[in-house]
This record gives C-alpha cells, sequence and structure tokens, in this order.
C-alpha cells in the first residue's frame, strides 16, 4: 500500500470513518470503533445460532452417559406381602403373613452397549464439529460484514472529497462566467458534476448505515447506534496458501468431519437395531416365606425368561436406521463434491481480485496521480482548462472508487475462500 498511500495523498484520510448521513452523530450515541478482532469476540460470545448448538451439547453427553453404563436395563426388585385367612373346621380361623422379595436383571447378549456407545459418541464428535463449523461461518461472515464497512467509510470519504472538490470547481466555475471568462454550459457541466457528488455522497453514507446495522446484528448490538470499522481494507490481500493446500485441508472442514461421524453415528445405530433382533435374557432371584407359623417354609426361585422372536423382529427399526445411514452417506458424498467445487470457483475469483488489484494499485493510480498533477499544471499554463481538469480529477477519483470496491470484493471472497476449505492459518 506504501505506492498506493504515495500516489494518492488523500487515501490516508479515506481509512477515518465517514460522518453519518444528516450530520453528526448526537454524543450520547457514539460508540468506539470495532477492529475485527474485538468483532469476532463479541460475535462468539453473543451469536444466538452458535449459543443454541452449544447447548444441545448437554443432551449429547447425557446421551454418551447413558450408553456407556455397565448395564442398559436397571435391574427390577419387588416384594410382596400376602396376608392368608385359613378356616378350620371346629378351630377358629388361621391368620397368617406370608412375604417373598425378588431381583431381576436384563442381559443385553448381542453386543448392544457396544453399538449404542459408539453411535453416541460419535453423535457427540458430530456437534462438537457442528459448532466448530457454525463458530467459523460466524467468523466469515462477521469478517465479511466488518470489511464491508470499512469500504464503505472509505467510499464516503473519497465522495466527501470529490464533493468538496467539484463544489469548489463549480464555484470558480460560476466567477469566471460572470466575468465573461466561461460560457453556461461550462458553469452547468460543473454544477451537475457537483450535484452528482452530492448524490454519490448521500448514497455511500444511506449504504454505510446498512451496513453498520447488518454488522451490529450480527454481534448482538445496538443496530441504532452506528459502530465504525477500524483497520486495514488490503490487510491479508496477498494470501499464502495455494490451491493444493487448501483442496487437501476440505476433509478437515468441520462441516465434512460432522458429516463423517454422523455417518459413522448412523452406521453404529444400524448395528444397533440388528443386534436388537436377538432377545434379551432375564434372570430373576426371588425369596420368600409361606405356610401356617408351626411349619414355616423358606422358598428361593431362580427364574429365567427369554421372549421368542417368533412375529416381532424389529424390521421398522432396522429399515429406519439403514434409510438414515443411506441419508448421511449420500449428504456427505454431495457436500465433498460441492465443497470441492466451491474451493475451486472461489479461488479462481479471489486470484483475479487480486490481479484487478495489483493492476489498479501498480499501474492505474500512479498514472492518474501523474495525470492530476500534469493537469492542474496545464491549466494553470491556460493550457487546459477546468473541464478538462474535472474529468481528470473525476476519473482519478472513480479509480480510488474501484480499488475500493475491488478490495472489499476480495476480501468478501478470501473469507469466503477459507471457510468453505476449512482452511486454519
Amino acid at each position: 500500500m506504501a505506492s498506493l498511500i504515495a500516489a494518492c495523498p488523500s487515501w490516508a484520510a479515506a481509512q477515518s470513518p465517514a460522518p453519518a448521513a444528516g450530520g453528526s452523530t448526537p454524543a450520547t450515541q457514539v460508540a468506539p470503533a470495532l477492529t475485527l478482532d474485538e468483532a469476532w469476540r463479541l460475535a462468539a460470545s453473543a451469536n444466538p445460532t452458535v449459543r443454541a448448538r452449544q447447548a444441545q451439547l448437554a443432551a449429547a453427553e447425557g446421551a454418551r452417559t447413558d450408553a456407556g453404563a455397565a448395564l442398559y436395563n436397571n435391574p427390577q426388585l419387588t416384594f410382596e406381602n400376602t396376608r392368608r385367612s385359613v378356616p378350620a373346621v371346629g378351630a377358629p380361623t388361621d391368620r397368617r403373613s406370608e412375604w417373598s422379595a425378588g431381583v431381576a436383571q436384563t442381559f443385553e447378549v448381542a453386543g448392544q452397549r457396544g453399538h449404542r456407545l459408539a453411535a453416541s459418541e460419535a453423535a457427540l464428535a458430530a456437534l462438537r464439529a457442528e459448532i466448530d463449523d457454525a463458530q467459523r461461518q460466524l467468523r466469515a461472515e462477521v469478517a465479511q460484514a466488518f470489511y464491508r464497512v470499512l469500504a464503505l467509510q472509505q467510499r464516503a470519504a473519497i465522495d466527501e472529497e470529490a464533493l468538496k472538490l467539484f463544489e469548489g470547481t463549480a464555484a470558480a466555475v460560476q466567477k469566471r462566467r460572470s466575468a465573461g471568462e466561461d460560457t453556461k454550459l461550462d458553469a452547468n457541466v460543473a454544477a451537475v458534476e457537483a450535484e452528482r457528488a452530492r448524490n454519490q455522497l448521500a448514497q455511500s453514507r444511506e449504504q454505510l448505515l446498512e451496513a453498520q446495522a447488518e454488522l451490529a446484528t450480527k454481534l448482538q448490538l445496538d443496530p441504532a447506534v452506528p459502530r465504525s470499522a477500524n483497520g486495514d481494507l488490503a490487510a491479508g490481500a496477498s494470501n499464502s496458501y495455494t490451491l493444493e493446500a487448501l483442496l487437501s485441508s476440505i476433509e478437515a472442514q468441520p462441516r465434512l468431519r460432522a458429516l463423517a461421524a454422523r455417518q459413522d453415528s448412523a452406521t453404529s445405530r444400524l448395528r444397533l437395531e440388528e443386534s436388537s433382533r436377538y432377545p434379551d435374557v432375564t434372570v430373576g432371584l426371588n425369596v420368600g416365606r409361606e405356610g401356617p407359623g408351626d411349619a414355616r417354609e423358606r422358598l428361593t426361585t431362580l427364574s429365567v425368561s427369554v421372549p421368542l422372536p417368533l412375529f416381532k423382529r424389529n424390521a421398522a427399526g432396522i429399515g429406519q436406521a439403514s434409510s438414515e445411514l443411506s441419508q448421511v452417506r449420500i449428504e456427505r458424498e454431495a457436500a465433498a463434491r460441492d465443497t470441492r467445487a466451491q474451493v475451486y470457483t472461489l479461488w479462481t475469483k479471489l486470484q483475479s481480485l487480486q490481479a484487478r488489484v495489483r493492476r489498479l494499485q501498480e499501474s492505474v493510480l500512479p498514472a492518474l496521480a501523474d495525470n492530476q498533477q500534469l493537469s492542474i499544471k496545464s491549466q494553470r499554463a491556460g493550457q487546459i482548462g477546468l473541464l478538462e481538469l474535472i474529468v481528470v480529477n473525476r476519473q482519478a477519483l472513480d479509480a480510488r472508487r474501484d480499488l475500493v470496491e475491488a478490495l472489499a470484493d476480495l476480501q468478501t471472497a478470501r473469507f469466503a475462500l477459507e471457510a468453505a476449505a476449512g482452511w486454519n492459518p
């Protein structure tokens, strides 16, 4: 950017935030400018999408804890107390109290615990990867919104400078016309240029307010209080990665990692449903007391029960699990294919934008800066008129606007590319 600053002395002024439309913001409504790191920090702590994802962790961790239990089914404890009345001929009714107590435990015999544990662990890993993906997407969106605000601030500053320049030119032409040195046509052209510059400034300020409100919404701030951006629009414009490095990092992209974990979880759930066709074994042990008081009997009973899988063989559960596995496998394959295509497209766009920025910085802007200096000397020497000077100045201002827009588009494409490839600097 050093050559650009040397070529355009007013560029440094464009780095400062532009005033809001309609005058300055009241003192009570002034908020400090945000840096990109501060914007990322605010978004990470307040974004509802990320917080909602993080809130789901408790459910996934609870399912993982239940799946890791030694026995999936809890034991059953039973207790019975019986009051028995036994009539006797010629004797009072014999009343006795009998009781029994027992415990029963159901055992899974087809490895269901291992499948259930694997499914819950994979689901938990998928959720964590989805949280990572949501955070990365949020960082990219916040960065794009931040650089849009920064670009519009610089655009508004350029338009404000253009307004001052063309208003001064229009006033000078009007004085020359009054002195009979310029024509009415010259005065009208200069006045139209000044009005166009005023309209462009108003439009830039409107877009800036809209962009500031959008950024504040992403950061969960009050959109009624504009927050300006503080940073370098050209930061990171020259990336250090290659297309091969980006393609090799796709598999580590959080969304694809989440889909891979979802596929593993669906595979384990299918195996769990298939193993559920095998009947569980329930073992019970009961002890009790029965009989009259003078001949009490103590009973100990061991029971084993096994349901016969003759009619219901969990076909619905197996079919549902198989369908979910097929769907997540298709989604993963499509996401991997689409991600590679998206990376190729964004990489091509990024290369084109970088070439545009280099041409503007190295060729166009220096030449226009020279033209401005030469035109001023020529105008003072009487070789050109004010209208020719207006044309040269407009070209220089338009080139600076083109550079700001190209840098904003470059930042948008850069963060979209890095988010799509899962690039970790």
